[in-house]
């Protein structure tokens, strides 16, 4: 997965990651990793009252034989949990559209 894909929570709010990654790219945008922030905006989960919207994701499982700096990356089948403020896991965030292909040279 890189910056730019599009995932979303169970709820239809928009994870933004954010990397430090600057040296490995995809189409353009760096790739993320397990060691980076997975912020979720627009989370509209409207039960219990009052609403408990998603607000990150943490991944629970990432690539397990790609890294970048050290770290695994995050390919479109890890698996991972959208969290509410109080860490009370909400369902496994969707990626919508990522790079699917990657060639080395």
């Amino acid at each position: 997965m890189h910056i730019g894909a599009i995932v979303i929570c169970p709820h239809g709010g928009q994870v933004l990651p954010v990397t430090t990654n600057t040296r490995v790219l995809v189409s353009g945008q760096p790739v993320v990793t397990f060691s980076d922030t997975f912020t979720i905006l627009g989370c509209v989960f409207p039960l219990p009252a009052p609403p408990t919207p998603c607000i990150k994701v943490q991944w629970i499982v990432p690539a397990s034989r790609v890294t970048v700096n050290g770290q695994p990356v995050i390919l479109q089948n890890s698996v991972g949990l959208c969290m509410n403020p109080a860490q009370v896991p909400q369902g496994p965030p969707n990626v919508v559209q990522t790079q699917m292909k990657v060639t080395g040279v």
